[in-house]
């Protein structure tokens, strides 16, 4: 009875996923689409447990108490502002599931492997070991543990592009003689190479991208797995992972103005002296959070811009009371998301969902660009590249071409910074300078707390 249920249980879980990742496409239904997935998941788990082959639960009891313990308190504890790094430890527990399992399969069934199964194992493994290892750079890079600016040397796109070829070389071989067991650890060793030597080039500004485009490459070696160990349910779930994670990095591409080749081999976010520079010789107008506060009470319209800032600061909470607050009095407030800020494909978005902040008040980059010019106030709270002018000015930035904010068309710009330091591209930020903005430097969460304070008559500001 229970066995003539489960390809029941792998249509549902695949109709699931499919559905799952439809609605999370908008704003409005991403909560379905969670619950949605979550759900689907949980078919697969449980029909993947009830498969006949399975002897013994001992093995599998003990991965799922040590899993708990570890994710629990990943998802329990872990703060907003650390779900990129988050999100890649996962890609590295994926792809490294992935990997161990296309190597066991490889030891057990060395004799009875055909050409087509080899050829998925090997792309599996492949995948799987430079996704392990670059998802853990990537991790280290968020997590500042490594430097955040691209680690390059001279000929370094060369060596890496040959170590690549190797790897793939060995995997055809394997594949044509799969009895040759002790080169499956070089090809494995060479895959976990590639992936530190992928990432670390890469710089701060670019990591969005990467957390997707790793996220594709642990889809990838996931369907790869379902050919091995002939599982559709597996084939479907790893191709929708693969694939969407393919697009939204498109996406993050065209969002900054940049190909896949540049990111991967452009080593942007260097830090440019040249850049840097200059900024003590110019002047910003500074302003007090009172003054600031009087601003924002007489405009008529306001745009918040959120940004990683935001996030460190643990702010949006109070972001969201200072708009409830600003609504009383009258004024119009909406949000601007930019598709990169933050450090991962929507992290904003999930910041002030987390704060409940109305799915109606959040403008995509394109729309809010056409409001801008209309806008008494954009305050930016802790964005940083993507509201820089030189993305449209100036040639020789490392951002030029990057579609940005216009923020500088509002009337009044006030940014609320801690300090000058410039973003993860490592350069300047001309907005700062200009005659019709205004810098609030401060704890973005201190500041927006005592201007709600003071909006609601609950508290003086200091």
């Amino acid at each position: 009875m229970t066995e003539s249920l489960l390809p029941f249980s792998s249509i549902a879980a695949a109709a699931l996923f499919v559905l799952s990742l439809r609605w999370l496409s908008s704003t409005k239904t991403a909560r379905r689409g969670v619950w949605a997935g979550v759900l689907g998941m949980l078919l697969a788990v449980a029909g993947a447990l009830l498969q006949p082959e399975i002897v013994t639960y001992k093995w599998i009891a003990a991965g799922i108490v040590a899993g708990t313990l570890i994710g629990a308190p990943m998802a329990i504890w872990m703060p907003m502002t650390a779900v990129p790094q988050r999100t890649a430890l996962s890609h590295a527990f994926g792809a490294l599931a992935a990997a161990l399992v296309g190597t066991a399969e490889y030891y057990l069934h060395t004799d009875s492997l055909g050409t087509f199964t080899m050829t998925a194992l090997t792309l599996e493994v492949l995948l799987g070991c430079l996704t392990f290892t670059g998802s853990l750079m990537a991790f280290g890079k968020l997590q500042e543990i490594l430097p955040t600016r691209p680690i390059t040397y001279r000929g370094q796109n060369a060596f890496n592009l040959s170590l690549l070829t190797v790897a793939i070389g060995l995997g055809v071989y394997l594949t044509i003689n799969p009895g040759a067991t002790h080169l499956f650890p070089v090809f494995a060793g060479l895959g976990l190479l590639f992936g530190v030597l992928l990432i670390i080039p890469i710089g701060g500004a670019d990591m969005p991208t990467v957390i997707s485009l790793l996220n594709s490459y642990a889809g990838l070696s996931a369907c790869a797995m379902g050919f091995v160990l002939d599982s559709k349910l597996l084939i479907v779930a790893g191709a929708l992972d693969g694939s969407s994670g393919f697009i939204l990095s498109v996406i993050m591409c065209r969002a900054m103005n940049r190909s896949f080749t540049n990111v991967l081999f452009g080593a942007f976010g260097t830090v440019q002296a040249s850049a840097a520079g200059p900024a003590t010789q110019k002047v910003v107008r500074s302003t007090t959070a009172e003054d600031a506060l009087e601003i924002l009470e007489v405009a008529r319209s306001v745009i918040i811009v959120p940004g990683y800032g935001m996030a460190v600061a643990r702010a949006q909470h109070r972001v969201r009371d200072l708009c409830d607050a600003l609504e009383k009095k009258g004024v119009q407030v909406r949000f601007a998301i930019h598709p990169v800020a933050g450090r991962m494909p929507g992290h904003m978005n999930v910041l002030l969902a987390e704060a409940d902040i109305a799915y109606d008040k959040l403008l995509e980059l394109d729309d809010a660009n056409l409001e801008f010019p209309q806008t008494d106030v954009a305050l930016i709270i802790g964005a940083n590249d993507v509201t820089n002018p030189a993305a449209r000015s100036d040639p020789g930035s490392p951002i030029y071409g990057m579609p940005i904010l216009d923020v500088d068309k509002a009337r009044t710009v006030i940014v609320i910074k801690r300090s000058m330091s410039p973003g993860f591209a490592g350069i300047d930020n001309e907005l700062y300078y200009m005659d019709r903005t205004l810098m609030l430097f401060g704890d973005a969460a201190q500041v927006v707390g005592d201007m709600v304070k003071a909006l609601s008559g609950a508290g003086v500001m200091h």
